[in-house]
């Protein structure tokens, strides 16, 4: 037994029987109150009836009722205002700081037989599952997991929204420059992203006007930028790319961000930082107005088009500079690409549709993640294997954030999913 346990089973009212105090007196729960998480008691506001009289005030819960004195209750004026001491077993009179006796409802005697044990097997599963719950999905309706899924991807992707509102208030209302460094968070993957973002922001947008023409001098700035052109190089490319780096760093009065920050370790090779600013160099080379450009384009092959790019001919046989490897062309490809889309592109329409309140453009925030194919990843295998199958990328962006907001935090008391398990007759 628990507190978690005891917190849900108060929140959602679900001890069942006549209930009565400590010292006989009857006990009807008419609103439990509200649930805080921070400092002080566990619910405010609560609405009770102890006996004849109605009560309006505060919940604190505990395993053991001497857990007040342990926590030093009685020593604290804030849980003077406390109407009922709630524990699962009653070792020890109680008393308020201002010396109040306090009713207490001892709730082992009113808890549904078998619950203790389903929270169990679902909040404390064997170490070797990863979706807690997995033992019991079967047993929960397919129209009430698809429900609840439709429900977290669209609070996924409105989470999503809210990081581009605010880093379009970063960049003082200019959808272009927020477009520019959020696909250049993407570019950088989980590792990167932070780097990825500081590069872009260290090259004004504007100086692209002036050196687009040129792939070579977008490379140069960028691998400059990224502080990756400081070592001594015997390579004719990245020497090059040094010269006409310094020559542009004070032309453009540069400064370039610390090239420590770029994590290679534990990356696979195609995804190394040195590849993907080679790529987003051509990208960028490619991106005159790119907002407004994938503003006008409602296919997602279309979409797919803009980022389908590769490597400069040196990084065909290079993952490192001046460390010659095996000749392989280094492509994006379509699954890097397609999470390009997902994690930067809808978002950025779907907030844009929020933004200037156009329901067509969240609408096809929400029809492009549903042309796309399920991710496939360690989380949605994870589903799968409970047997939940994601059809396409909204439902795959649901899982995911059903299992990282809830699976991985154990908070299975507070989703739906669990909570259907739980209340099962």
């Amino acid at each position: 037994m628990n507190e978690a346990f005891l917190h849900y089973v108060w929140k959602y009212k679900l001890l069942v029987g006549d209930m009565v105090t400590t010292t006989g007196e009857s006990v009807v729960v008419e609103h439990p109150g509200e649930y805080n998480t921070n400092a002080g008691p566990d619910f405010f506001n609560a609405r009770i009836r102890i006996g004849s009289m109605q009560w309006v005030g505060n919940v604190e819960i505990h395993k053991l009722a001497s857990d007040w004195n342990m926590h030093h209750h009685n020593k604290d004026k804030n849980y003077n205002n406390v109407v009922l001491h709630v524990v699962y077993e009653n070792d020890k009179d109680i008393v308020a700081e201002n010396g109040n006796s306090l009713p207490t409802l001892e709730v082992k005697p009113f808890i549904r037989e078998g619950l203790w044990q389903r929270y169990r097997s679902i909040v404390l599963p064997p170490l070797a599952s990863s979706i807690p719950c997995a033992d019991h999905l079967a047993d929960v309706p397919d129209i009430y997991v698809s429900t609840y899924m439709d429900r977290m991807a669209a609070e996924r992707l409105e989470r999503k929204a809210d990081v581009v509102r605010d880093l379009l208030a970063e960049t003082r209302g200019s959808w272009e420059q927020t477009c520019y460094i959020l696909f250049a968070r993407y570019f950088g993957g989980t590792a990167n992203g932070l780097p990825f973002e500081l590069l872009a922001k260290s090259i004004p947008l504007t100086l692209y006007s002036k050196i687009r023409a040129s792939h070579f001098q977008v490379e140069a700035v960028m691998y400059g930028q990224a502080g990756l052109l400081d070592e001594e190089f015997t390579d004719e490319y990245p020497l090059a790319l040094k010269r006409e780096y310094e020559y542009l760093r004070k032309a453009y009065s540069l400064v370039p961000i610390e090239g420590y920050l770029w994590k290679f370790f534990r990356i696979r090779p195609y995804s190394f930082p040195t590849l993907r600013i080679s790529q987003f160099a051509l990208f960028m080379s490619r991106a005159r107005n790119l907002f407004s450009k994938l503003l006008e384009t409602r296919d997602f092959n279309d979409i797919l088009s803009y980022l389908d790019v590769e490597a400069s001919e040196y990084w065909d046989t290079h993952y490192h500079f001046q460390k010659e490897s095996k000749r392989v062309r280094k492509t994006t490809g379509r699954t890097f690409a397609t999470l390009l889309v997902i994690n930067a592109w809808v978002p950025l329409l779907f907030q844009y549709g929020v933004q200037h309140d156009m329901e067509r453009y969240k609408e096809l925030a929400l029809q492009l993640l549903e042309q796309i194919d399920a991710e496939r990843n360690n989380v949605t295998k994870l589903w799968s294997d409970a047997g939940v199958k994601a059809g396409n990328a909204l439902q795959s962006q649901a899982l995911l954030e059903i299992y990282n907001g809830y699976c991985k935090q154990k908070r299975c008391l507070e989703c739906n999913i669990g909570y259907k398990i739980l209340n099962k007759k």
